[in-house]
């Protein structure tokens, strides 16, 4: 296909032309920066969680009498081992992902600025196992622990702690963090254990660097203790949600019970991301249907424009083939032209994102990916018209002018 020909009839319609360009250039940069959007957030969304999520089931309970905490919380463990099905239970303060997020910043040093801000959980006895922790490193807690540890300020009295393994390499990297310290006003703690990834509230992992930024303290029964834990089998959770809130509410018929299972707890807490996912995945669709609706629009007017140009060509031998080939070639050059302006955009658009509300850089593979997207997309969006000027009979078309 002699390409001078096109450039010739493009300069002619500059304006048209540059429309679509621009179309183009809109669109793919928009499409890259909401392609990787989205690929951040659903992959927030699937993040690894290294407890036993799918046999996870928390039941609440708020408005106990504070002064009966230490009596009552045994007695509500035992009750609710004796459900059916339970495996595990125990009693903690908050859960990871908990809408709720207790935080804390730690330092390595007793003095110096936080090294991390961590997301903090207080386990009654039992807990490591009632959550499906897995230990990599170190012991867990032990009785004494248990029974000697208290809440001052939202700060453990105790002195041992748990932490997980990212915390441990980024904090103490290539060595063993088992025994060593992190202080918190003027307060201290041993790591004891060093357990598997377990995911931070957004706060603690804002950043990037501490999405599993979580360290484990352990508490006697006391009211701050308002999260049952049990731990079961998959297809048991929903039942045991039920039985459980019937068995805490008849033994604490003042307070306010209420369950649900840890996935349902998870999805709730990504269920904004989700929106915004689906909200851009709307945005590009509608910015694909409108500029696949301008590439079919002004490829139609630019057909009618020619019938006098065409029904001249078909007169002297050119083919339907020919005519088809004329119009995908013309619209893969501006094309080229709108992915080529798109690519510098949204590399921009990135830059821009990235100082002003701390985005991630977008790996150079979504720029190529994006461009094929489009010509694709733009050579569906011409086929149309230019198969109804390859079918223009030479006389009809040289009559109607």
């Amino acid at each position: 296909m002699e390409i001078r020909p096109i450039l010739a009839s493009l300069r002619r319609h500059r304006i048209p032309a540059l429309l679509i360009v621009l179309e183009i250039a809109l669109a793919c940069a928009v499409l890259c920066n909401a392609v990787f959007m989205i690929g951040q957030r659903v992959a927030d969304i699937h993040m690894r969680n290294a407890i036993d999520e799918q046999g996870i089931s928390v039941i609440s309970l708020n408005g106990a009498d504070p002064a009966r905490a230490g009596s009552d919380i045994p007695r509500n463990l035992a009750a609710l081992r004796g459900v059916a099905g339970v495996t595990a239970v125990a009693v903690t303060t908050g859960m990871p992902l908990d809408t709720n997020a207790a935080l804390m910043g730690f330092t390595t040093t007793s003095e110096g600025k936080s090294n991390v801000n961590t997301a903090e959980y207080f386990l009654g006895s039992g807990g490591e196992q009632a959550l499906g922790l897995h230990l990599l490193q170190g012991r867990y807690f032990n009785t004494d622990e248990y029974a000697n540890s208290d809440l001052k300020g939202f700060q453990s009295t105790g002195h041992a702690m748990l932490i997980t393994l990212s915390d441990a390499q980024r904090l103490w990297p290539g060595q063993s963090a088992l025994g060593k310290l992190l202080y918190s006003d003027n307060a201290s703690w041993t790591v004891v254990g060093v357990v598997a990834d377990v995911l931070a509230q957004e706060p603690a992992f804002s950043g990037g660097d501490g999405r599993y930024s979580s360290v484990f303290f352990p508490l006697r029964p006391q009211v701050a203790l308002n999260d049952y834990v049990l731990r079961s089998a998959p297809r048991d959770r929903d039942r045991i949600v039920r039985e459980a809130v019937q068995v805490l509410g008849k033994l604490e018929p003042s307070g306010v019970v209420g369950g649900k299972t840890y996935t349902a707890m998870r999805e709730d807490y990504f269920a904004d991301t989700s929106s915004m996912v689906w909200m851009l995945v709307l945005v590009c669709v509608v910015m694909l249907a409108v500029t696949v609706f301008g590439i079919v629009g002004l490829t139609s007017f630019w057909v009618q424009q020619r019938r006098r140009q065409i029904g001249i060509r078909r007169a002297v031998g050119a083919t339907r083939g020919h005519i088809l080939s004329y119009f995908r070639t013309e619209n893969f050059l501006l094309s080229t032209a709108g992915v080529l302006a798109g690519m510098a955009l949204a590399f921009g658009i990135n830059l821009y994102l990235m100082t002003h509300y701390e985005m991630s850089r977008m790996p150079w593979y979504y720029l190529p990916c994006s461009a094929i997207a489009l010509w694709l997309l733009g050579q569906l969006a011409v086929l149309g018209p230019a198969l109804r000027a390859a079918a223009v009979p030479p006389v009809v078309a040289t009559r109607s002018v």
